[in-house]
C-alpha cells in the first residue's frame, strides 16, 4: 500500500510514524450504514473522537488536536476562525482512499497539530467508459426519519495511440436528502443535523511522454433544517434537546465549499519526479441563529428582542511543489524539497443586520522545505525542516456592542518557524515485524478570530496580542508493525506537547482562547486476522489523555475536555464473505464513561464533565447481481438509547444542546455499473 500524505508515494512499511490508508473498500461498506463523513473516521482512525452526527464537527479532534483535512491536498481546514464546521466538503462516491498520518506534521503545511487526513478523490485507471447509478432510501419506520439519496458517475479514459494522447475524465452530480430523524426512544432529534447536500465534481487529465497535467473541481452544498425548530431538553433530568414542526426567524444553517486545482507532474525530471499543484478553495459557513447575547446591540433594536446569526468566510489559494530524486549522490539516499505557498483570507459576519464579528484576517505562508531518505537494507532513516514564513495583517476595526464596541488599531503580526522531523524504522528481516521510532513537529496558528472578535479593553492593537504567537506541537511516538499472511497487528505509544498551546475556555457562557502548556499520551492498537478464506476479524483499542494549565505558568491540572479530545474507544469488526458476491460486516464501537475536571471551576463556570459512555452496533450487508448491488445498512441495530459524547460531556453544553444518538435507522441502497 502506497501513501502520499508524506509528499512522496512510500509504502506503509517506509514511514517511521502511524500512518494509515481508509480503502475505497471500507468506505463503500460504511456508507452503506451512513454517509457521516465522521463516522467513517471515528470507525477507522483509533485516535479519531466519535461522531457528533450533526454539521458541526466540534470535539471531533484527533489525538486531543485539530487534524489538518485535504481533499486532494487543498486545504479545507480554516485555523485562522476554526468554526467547526469543516467536516462536510465532498460525496463518499468520489473518493478513491483517505489516507491518515496520525500525530503532528508539517507534511503538508499549518494546521496538522493532531494530524493529516487527506481525501484523495478517484481517477480513472481502465480504457473505456463506465458510468454508474446510485440510489438509497433510508427509514426508522417512525416520525419525521425517512432519507433518500441518487447519484451518477462517469469515467472514462482513452487508449494511447500513435496519433493522439491519452486522456481521462470523471464527473459525478448526486444529492442527498435526509429528515430530522429519532434516538432510540422514538424521540425527534434536534435539528443541527445534515438535512440536504448536493455535490457537484469534474476532474480531467492528460498525458503526455512522463508528463501528466491535471484539472479539478468540487462544489459541496450542505443544508440545515428550515421547517423545524428545537425543543430544549433537561439536563437534570436526562431529557435531550428535540424538535418539532415549525418556522425560523433566521436563515438555516448551510456549508458552501468550492475547491479547484490544477496540477503538473513530470516524472524524469533531472532524474526525479516534479510535481507543482495551484489551488483554490471558497469556504462559508452559515450557522444557526436566534436572540443570541453577544449579538444584541441597544442602537439597532431593545436588548433582548434583535435576532442575528453568523457566518464564517474564507477564502484560500495557494502553490504547492515538490521535486524527489532517488539516489542522489549515493545509493539508497532520497531527497524531496519544494516550496509551499498560501494565503488565507478568513472572517466573520452577522448575516441578518451586515455587522462584522471577527475582521477580515489577511494571512500569507511561504514556506521552503527539504527532507532526506537514507534505505539500507532492513533500516530507513527520514529526517526533514520546513522553514515556515507567517504574516497575519488585519485593519482597523471595532468589536461588537457586547464588547463594549472596542476600537483595535490595525497591525501586522510575522512569525518565523523551523519544524524538524526525524525518524527510523526496522524491519526484522522476513518476519513480517517492523518497528518506528519518530520525531515530528507540527505548527499553525491560533483561532484568531475568536481571540480579534473578543477585545474588550481600549487601547489595544493587533501588533500587541501576544495570544497571536503560533503553535508548535512536538510529538514523540514509538511503534511496531507486524503483517503476516492474513493477519496484522499494529500497536504505538505518543507523547505531544505544546508549550505555548491554544485552549478554549467557556465561563458564563463566552468562549476566550488561553494560551497555555497543553500535553497529550496515548496508546493506539490495532489487529486484523483472518480466519479461513471467508471470515476476517479486526480490532482497536485508543486511549487518550491529555492534559492542561488553568493558566499561564500554573501546572498541568485540568485534563482536556470534549472540545479537543474523546474518550477512550474499543472498536471491534468482522467481515463474512461466504460467496465472491455476497459480503456481510458487523461493527461494534464502545466509548468508556469518561469524568473529568470535577470539583475544577473557570471563574465561576465548573469545568466538570461527564459521559456516561454507549456501545453501538452496525450491520451492512452487500450482493452483486445481475441487476446491480444491492445493500442493506443497520446504524444502530439494537436500538440502543445514548447521548453523543460531545452532547453529554461538554461542560458548557445547555439544555439547547443535550444531543441524544440517532436511534435504529434501515438503508436499503441500488447501485448499477454499466
Amino acid at each position: 500500500m502506497l501513501v502520499t500524505a508524506t509528499r512522496s508515494s512510500k509504502a506503509l512499511d517506509r514511514i517511521p510514524g502511524a500512518v494509515g490508508v481508509i480503502s475505497r473498500a471500507d468506505i463503500e461498506a460504511q456508507t452503506l450504514v451512513s454517509e457521516d463523513p465522521s463516522a467513517l473516521l471515528a470507525l477507522q482512525v483509533p485516535g479519531y473522537a466519535p461522531s457528533r452526527q450533526k454539521l458541526s464537527n466540534f470535539g471531533e479532534g484527533l489525538r486531543g488536536r485539530n487534524a489538518l483535512l485535504l481533499l486532494d491536498g487543498i486545504p479545507q481546514t480554516n485555523p485562522l476562525r476554526f468554526g467547526g464546521r469543516e467536516g462536510y466538503f465532498a460525496d463518499p462516491m468520489i473518493v478513491e482512499r483517505i489516507e491518515v498520518v496520525s500525530g503532528a506534521s508539517a507534511a503538508q503545511g499549518m494546521g496538522a497539530t493532531g494530524g493529516i487526513i487527506n481525501t484523495i478523490t478517484r481517477r480513472p485507471t481502465k480504457p473505456g467508459t463506465q458510468q454508474s447509478v446510485e440510489v438509497k432510501l433510508g427509514t426508522q419506520f417512525h416520525g419525521d426519519s425517512s432519507s433518500w439519496k441518487t447519484g451518477y458517475l462517469l469515467q472514462h479514459r482513452s487508449e494511447a495511440s500513435a496519433e493522439r494522447q491519452p486522456w481521462d475524465v470523471i464527473f459525478y452530480a448526486g444529492t442527498l436528502s435526509q429528515g430530522t430523524g429519532v434516538d432510540g426512544a422514538g424521540r425527534p432529534l434536534a435539528t443541527e443535523s445534515l438535512h440536504r447536500s448536493a455535490d457537484l465534481f469534474l476532474k480531467a487529465g492528460t498525458e503526455f511522454g512522463a508528463q501528466r497535467l491535471q484539472f479539478m473541481v468540487n462544489g459541496f452544498d450542505a443544508e440545515g433544517f428550515d421547517d423545524r425548530v428545537d425543543v430544549p431538553g433537561n439536563r437534570a433530568t436526562g431529557l435531550p434537546t428535540t424538535s418539532r414542526d415549525g418556522t425560523l426567524a433566521w436563515d438555516a444553517p448551510r456549508n458552501r465549499v468550492r475547491s479547484a486545482s490544477l496540477d503538473w507532474t513530470h516524472d524524469d525530471l533531472a532524474g526525479g519526479r516534479a510535481s507543482v499543484q495551484l489551488f483554490k478553495q471558497d469556504f462559508r459557513a452559515r450557522y444557526s441563529g436566534g436572540l443570541i447575547a453577544t449579538f444584541q446591540d441597544a442602537r439597532l433594536a431593545p436588548v433582548g428582542t434583535l435576532v442575528d446569526q453568523s457566518e464564517v468566510v474564507a477564502k484560500k489559494w495557494g502553490l504547492r511543489s515538490s521535486w524527489v530524486r532517488p539516489d542522489i549522490g549515493l545509493k539508497g539516499l532520497e531527497l524531496t524539497t519544494g516550496v509551499d505557498l498560501l494565503d488565507d483570507t478568513s472572517s466573520q459576519r452577522l448575516t441578518q443586520t451586515g455587522r462584522t464579528w471577527v475582521p477580515p484576517l489577511h494571512y500569507r505562508s511561504l514556506a521552503p522545505f527539504v527532507q532526506l531518505e537514507y534505505e539500507a537494507g532492513p533500516l530507513t532513516v527520514r529526517g526533514g525542516l520546513r522553514d515556515e514564513h507567517t504574516r497575519l495583517q488585519v485593519d482597523t476595526y471595532r468589536t461588537l456592542a457586547f464588547y463594549n464596541n472596542t476600537l483595535v488599531t490595525g497591525g501586522e503580526r510575522r512569525a518565523s518557524q523551523l519544524v524538524k522531523s526525524l525518524g527510523g524504522v526496522w524491519r526484522f528481516g522476513r518476519s513480517g515485524w517492523s518497528a518506528f521510532v519518530a520525531y515530528n513537529e507540527g505548527f499553525g496558528p491560533p483561532d484568531a478570530g475568536l481571540i480579534l472578535r473578543a477585545v474588550r479593553t481600549a487601547n489595544q492593537s493587533v501588533a500587541q496580542l501576544v495570544d497571536l504567537q503560533p503553535i508548535v506541537v512536538k510529538n514523540h511516538e514509538v511503534g511496531v508493525n507486524w503483517r503476516g499472511g492474513g493477519s496484522s497487528l499494529s500497536a504505538s505509544v505518543y507523547r505531544s506537547r505544546s508549550e505555548l498551546g491554544s485552549q478554549i475556555v467557556v465561563a458564563n457562557g463566552i468562549g476566550t482562547v488561553q494560551r497555555v502548556p497543553i500535553e497529550v499520551e496515548g496508546v493506539e492498537v490495532t489487529a486484523e486476522h483472518r480466519v479461513g478464506a471467508q471470515l476476517k476479524l479486526n480490532a482497536t483499542y485508543a486511549r487518550t489523555l491529555g492534559r492542561t494549565a488553568s493558566a499561564a505558568g500554573q501546572p498541568l491540572t485540568l485534563m482536556l475536555g470534549a472540545r479537543s479530545q474523546g474518550p477512550d474507544k474499543l472498536l471491534l469488526g468482522a467481515q463474512w464473505t461466504p460467496r465472491s458476491d455476497w459480503q456481510t460486516q458487523l461493527n461494534v464501537s464502545h466509548y468508556r464513561p469518561r469524568e473529568a475536571n470535577l470539583g475544577q471551576f473557570a471563574g465561576s463556570t465548573s469545568l466538570a464533565e461527564r459521559f456516561s459512555g454507549y456501545t453501538v452496533l452496525d450491520l451492512s450487508t452487500r450482493w452483486q447481481t445481475s441487476t446491480g448491488q444491492w445493500g442493506l445498512g443497520l446504524e444502530n441495530l439494537l436500538d440502543r438509547r445514548y447521548f453523543t459524547y460531545y452532547g453529554e460531556a461538554n461542560y458548557s453544553g445547555t439544555n439547547d444542546d443535550y444531543y441524544a444518538g440517532r436511534g435504529r435507522t434501515v438503508t436499503l441502497s441500488w447501485r448499477r455499473d454499466f
